[in-house]
């Protein structure tokens, strides 16, 4: 005998799945595609031997050829990119096994939205590595201290996922009131 929850849920849910847009991972392939560009722009102003790893006080001591740093820059931001779209495409296949109630506050497409573009967090400090080796290598001047330059992200990224989740809980309490 079924209860009369499950059965007043069974009536309310759907079986639909979610599509995967391209929107759900729009950061990571903007940031790719802005780390593609600053490297062909960078490529020949840049030394055979770029410096990649400095000293507390900004002085370099450890090289890599030209072509290793930007394949290796390049590839993790590819990486990135395609964990970002992997997490998104593979919960939209998996969101055919579960019912979505039609009277949700939170909707999926949401939370896939902030999931694939989270990503977007370690490829902007990925990036402005990046950017700032190149920096180094091609004038001798860093734009800022990569440690404070990543607590400025981690601090807006905490901001930006603090809000999202404060909005998603009211609604939820509001849901359930």
């Amino acid at each position: 005998m079924v209860s009369k929850s499950k059965e007043a849920t069974r009536r309310t849910s759907t079986r639909a799945t979610l599509a995967f847009h391209w929107s759900y991972i729009i950061l990571p392939l903007i940031l790719l595609l802005l780390s593609i560009i600053l490297t062909a722009y960078f490529y020949h102003r840049l030394p055979v031997e770029i410096a990649y790893h400095f000293q507390p006080d900004g002085s370099p001591d450890r090289w890599l050829s030209r072509d290793t740093i930007i394949l290796w820059m390049l590839s993790a931001q590819l990486f990135l990119t395609l964990v970002a779209g992997a997490i998104t495409w593979a919960i939209t296949k998996l969101s055919a096994f579960f019912r979505q109630t039609e009277n949700t506050r939170l909707k999926p497409e949401k939370i896939l939205l902030l999931m694939g573009n989270m990503v977007a967090l370690p490829q902007i400090i990925l990036g402005f590595a990046i950017l700032d080796i190149f920096s180094y290598n091609s004038s001798q001047r860093h734009i800022m201290p990569l440690w404070l330059f990543t607590l400025i992200i981690l601090g807006v990224g905490g901001t930006i996922l603090g809000i999202f989740f404060i909005r998603a809980i009211r609604q939820v309490w509001g849901a359930n009131r």
